[in-house]
């Protein structure tokens, strides 16, 4: 019956709510690395990335049978995952001020020659998020990544929106000087009005 390569979202979903054991395994297989990277955006630590990645799944089978999914499977898993990690983060009551620096996550996909431009370009864009201090980077994530208003963000990190609005604004000056250096001066016109 599981036979098929590649499954739709309601298919698994469907999959899971019969208990069949090698549904969560075919969720797992395809959305782990992307549960990784969404992850990782926010909380910089391999390990801990891949736990709280695992703990989605877990939640996901565990809770199969009652499972209302309105959006997507990917949308429900990504908002679960984020969900984890801000719940880490409070929980741990991480200082940004000393976090560690990012350690590097190796992605688990495959790269496609026909898109090697456009990851060139992400990747850029991606060492330009990183380079930025960890709180100014959770704070520009959480905005432009998972679009949380500024008084959620606010809240979810017990800071003022005023200190929200600064990191973001600070976010932004520092993505344009990092990028400006790699890109033409169109291009990183396209990309920041991206992120406006």
């Amino acid at each position: 019956m599981l036979k098929k390569t590649e499954h739709t979202d309601e298919e698994l979903i469907a999959l899971l709510a019969t208990n069949e054991e090698s549904a969560i395994d075919l969720v797992f297989r395809k959305y782990y690395a992307y549960l990784c990277k969404s992850v990782y955006r926010i909380i910089s630590d391999t390990q801990i990335t891949e736990d709280l990645a695992q703990e989605v799944f877990y939640e996901l089978w565990r809770k199969r049978t009652q499972l209302n999914i309105t959006t997507s499977l990917r949308a429900y898993l990504k908002r679960a995952a984020l969900n984890k990690a801000l719940n880490y983060i409070r929980d741990q009551k991480i200082d940004f001020r000393n976090a560690p620096a990012k350690e590097e996550l190796t992605s688990k996909e495959a790269s496609i020659v026909q898109e090697l431009a456009a990851e060139n370009l992400q990747k850029e864009i991606d060492q330009a998020i990183d380079s930025l201090p960890e709180k100014c980077r959770l704070v520009f994530v959480l905005s432009r990544y998972e679009e949380m208003s500024y008084r959620q963000i606010a809240d979810q990190l017990d800071i003022s929106i005023k200190t929200v609005e600064n990191q973001i604004s600070k976010a932004l000056k520092s993505l344009r000087k990092s990028l400006a250096a790699h890109l033409p001066s169109s291009l990183l016109l396209l990309v920041l009005q991206y992120f406006l």
